[in-house]
């Protein structure tokens, strides 16, 4: 495909879309972690919404949950390309995937310390 080949315009959003869903469907197919994390989410976020009070303090407990779909998104992504690129262990491949698992862990921590000082403000503790 050339460069002249390439959709543009609203050809090129509508199958990026598609791309998008695939990619979701792809992950809560296969990605245990990810329909857990999901599950999370959809608990997490109507706590926030209902504990949040002001939209500052919603948007500041519902952002971290879904930067953790997206960290795990991407390492599932990042699993995959490795697993692809061959069966043989290689340290390289192990240090990726422990990086990627490293970045979902700092998103959860993230999680917390954000949900900790928004509600510890809210509440007063």
């Amino acid at each position: 495909m050339t460069l002249r080949d390439k959709p543009t315009g609203i050809t090129r959003l509508v199958r990026a879309f598609g791309y998008s869903l695939q990619g979701l469907r792809h992950a809560w197919r296969e990605e245990a972690a990810f329909r857990q994390e999901v599950a999370l989410s959809v608990l997490l976020i109507a706590i926030g919404l209902r504990l949040g009070g002001d939209g500052v303090r919603r948007a500041l407990l519902i952002a971290p949950v879904l930067l953790v779909l997206i960290v795990e998104l991407l390492n599932s992504a990042l699993e995959a390309a490795v697993d692809r690129s061959g069966a043989e262990r290689h340290p390289l491949a192990g240090m990726a995937k422990d990086m990627g698992s490293a970045a979902v862990l700092l998103s959860f921590v993230l999680l917390g310390t954000v949900w900790l000082l928004v509600l510890s403000d809210r509440f007063a503790l």
